[in-house]
């Protein structure tokens, strides 16, 4: 896959550069608990000299239930991630929701990140690109891949910070995504560099009583093979005990799990390397 390189806080993303890896919580639970995950992950990135990037959300705005955990809010959550970025280096990428939260989380953030539900909203996409940051948009479970030339182009004309794609799987019925391999070569094809969210798109929305379930066993394979079709960078949600996480923890990897994973994921990317 070909793609203009986007820069992120000096992870550069796309054509000719290294495997990028986005990883965190899926939300922010407590100071302690982000602090502690982005610290193994520095350790683990520099061991493997694989570029990271850190993920965590200060609102998960789309939950299935009302009642469900969001977060600590815009304000505590930015500040939690400046400290994250103070203590391990790392870049940091986050979800928002608004212009307005576009324009304040542009001040902290080194990339945005559009959820795939709201991948359409013009003011939002606009506001984004506004930050001069880079934006990674998810590609809504209900699009086709060429329909993300639309969201680029919204994003373009509030500013041209650069623009990635994340594949987080499509609707397959109720409460089941799949994964068209063939779709990310259509969206690098639009010339962005393609993530692949390999955790979210083992998720199935809804499916546990007005909680998403999903299968996290099935994470790593996908991951696999997305990297073998040569995606830029991959996506994982990571949890010190998934089984107790307050947001996804059902498709959620295991911290403790998380060095061997990338050990395999940048095996294939190294043999997909050799042989192109």
């Amino acid at each position: 896959m070909a793609s203009s390189p986007v820069i992120i806080r000096g992870v550069r993303v796309g054509r000719g550069s290294p495997l990028t890896v986005i990883a965190g919580p899926c939300v922010i639970e407590s100071e302690d608990l982000v602090l502690s995950v982005a610290a193994t992950l520095a350790e683990i990135a520099e061991r493997l000299h694989v570029p990271l990037i850190f993920k965590s959300s200060y609102d998960k705005a789309n939950r299935t239930s009302v009642d469900s955990f969001r977060g600590p809010g815009l304000e505590e959550g930015l500040s939690i991630l400046e400290k994250v970025r103070a203590g391990t280096g790392l870049p940091l990428l986050s979800d928002v929701h608004s212009p307005e939260e576009a324009r304040a989380a542009g001040q902290v953030l080194d990339c945005l990140q559009i959820p795939a539900f709201l991948c359409r909203q013009t003011d939002l996409l606009v506001a984004a690109g506004g930050t001069g940051k880079p934006v990674n948009v998810k590609k809504g479970q209900f699009l086709a891949p060429e329909d993300m030339a639309q969201a680029a182009d919204k994003v373009r004309a509030g500013g041209d910070g650069g623009v990635l794609f994340t594949e987080r799987g499509s609707m397959f019925g109720y409460r089941y995504l799949v994964v068209d391999f063939q779709g990310m070569a259509r969206m690098a094809a639009l010339g962005h560099p393609v993530v692949f969210d390999a955790t979210h798109s083992v998720q199935r929305p809804g499916g546990g009583c007005g909680v998403s379930t999903g299968d996290r066993e099935q994470a790593v394979p996908l991951a696999r093979a997305a990297v073998a079709a040569g995606v830029d960078a991959v996506f994982f949600e990571v949890h010190p005990d998934p089984d107790h996480a307050r947001c996804d923890g059902p498709n959620s990897l295991p911290l403790a799990r998380f060095e061997a994973v990338l050990r395999q994921v940048l095996a294939v990317d190294r043999a997909r390397r050799e042989t192109a």
